[in-house]
């Protein structure tokens, strides 16, 4: 099933808001066309250009402006020495572990050994 394909139309026979129905056509087993009809009246149309389909409008509520800015709270030298910024730290769907101390630890723990991950902007996923 086809979700990039319109189904809402408003027909030109019955004037009801309603969907088409798509049904397949066979020659044999081989698949030849489609059947367009309106699911209120059965109202065959002859191709997908006659089919009066609604246009997907969407309120303009809001606009570029709306959208919110990013907010940093910490400054970079603020971050500190904590796991989820080190290069050794490990994350599994069951633990984190320290890959340097082969032990488990949290996101907020802090290490003497700390060394600073290849990508510091990334963050940890969980």
């Amino acid at each position: 099933m086809s979700s990039s394909r319109p189904v809402e139309i408003l027909c030109t026979v019955c004037g009801a808001d309603t969907i088409v129905v798509r049904s397949p056509i066979y020659d044999g087993f081989k698949k030849t066309g489609e059947m367009l009809k309106c699911a209120t009246c059965g109202h065959e149309y002859a191709s997908e250009n006659q089919v009066p389909f609604k246009q997907n409008s969407r309120p303009g509520v809001f606009d570029a402006s709306d959208e919110s800015t990013k907010i940093s709270v910490f400054h970079e030298s603020e971050r500190g020495k904590t796991c989820c910024y080190c290069r050794h730290y490990v994350v599994n769907p069951f633990t984190q572990r320290c890959g340097l101390h082969f032990g488990s630890v949290e996101a907020t723990d802090s290490c003497e050994k700390f060394t600073v991950a290849d990508d510091p902007e990334k963050k940890p996923d969980g």
